[in-house]
């Protein structure tokens, strides 16, 4: 089930990623338990919050509908809540109660673990952030932009689960070689970067198109795309500490998005004011209760 070294190519790592099963993480399981106890009163809303806070089960479910999509089903599903109206509550606990844990497949790899939780908090920040932001522009469908925002690190993700050893290269070489991109140590450690593998994957799930443009927007002024990246930037630097060169520039850009002014900004993301940083350089040291937002 590992992987330890490169596979020859792209498609070799699609058809790989394609057979397995996905697995989940614990405190998914043990909430959806939890509520399957109560299943005559359970609504959709509530598994869907559930669902919402573990990437990888977010995209169990996706791909599950979309390969056994009904001949009548004309329209992408491209929300957790239509996908569990699609498939009905006790459908949904029957197909999702036994699932292999992300915990148990890492129990030996301790480190790999601490990575991929700081991946799944870094895009549960970001699908936070482009939710607000989706809502503050009046989007016309704020679940797509969270979801497709939850999506973005799914192939990170699988990386952090399946090839533990070769992620934690990865990290050693963009660690220990500043200035290295992370695609670049991808591309020299898996051969291809995750973004490749990410289109790759999305095809063989077959993943609605609006997702999948979302997922891999990259420097586009479309709002939508935008309020997407610029939430996977966001969640990505602060994730390094609300000190990180970086968050300047995310603040402009995520200003002109919105509208807002730069305060409000910091504000509405919950980042420490200019003023609360200066007192606790005056102070003589960081502010340990200025904390990026939690997962």
């Amino acid at each position: 089930m590992m992987l330890s070294h490169a596979l020859s190519s792209l498609e070799a790592y699609v058809l790989y990623y394609s057979q397995i099963e996905l697995p989940v993480l614990k405190g998914t399981v043990r909430s959806l338990a939890q509520l399957r106890e109560k299943e005559d009163t359970v609504n959709g809303r509530e598994i869907a919050a559930i669902v919402l806070q573990d990437p990888l089960m977010t995209l169990k479910v996706l791909a599950y509908l979309e390969q056994h999509r009904g001949k009548r089903q004309n329209n992408d599903i491209t929300t957790i809540g239509h996908a569990i109206m699609m498939l009905g509550i006790t459908p949904f606990f029957e197909k999702f109660s036994d699932m292999p844990l992300v915990e148990d497949q890492l129990k030996a790899y301790p480190k790999a673990l601490l990575g991929v939780l700081r991946v799944i908090a870094r895009s549960r920040s970001a699908a936070r952030y482009a939710r607000d932001w989706a809502a503050i522009r009046h989007d016309m469908d704020v679940d797509e932009i969270t979801v497709a925002t939850l999506l973005h690190e799914c192939t990170e993700i699988l990386s952090w689960v399946f090839a533990p050893e070769m992620a934690l290269k990865v990290r050693e070489l963009v660690t220990t070689h500043k200035g290295m991109r992370t695609a670049a140590a991808q591309m020299q450690v898996f051969g291809c970067t995750a973004h490749e593998l990410q289109l790759g994957l999305a095809k063989a799930w077959k993943l609605p198109d609006l997702l999948v443009s979302l997922m891999s927007a990259k420097d586009h002024e479309n709002p939508r795309l935008k309020t997407v990246q610029l939430a996977l930037n966001l969640a990505r630097h602060a994730q390094n500490g609300w000190d990180d060169p970086a968050l300047p520039d995310d603040y402009t850009a995520i200003s002109e998005l919105l509208h807002m002014s730069h305060e409000n900004v910091l504000l509405r993301i919950g980042a420490p004011l200019p003023s609360a940083v200066e007192e606790a350089e005056d102070a003589g040291g960081a502010d340990d209760s200025v904390t990026p937002p939690a997962a």
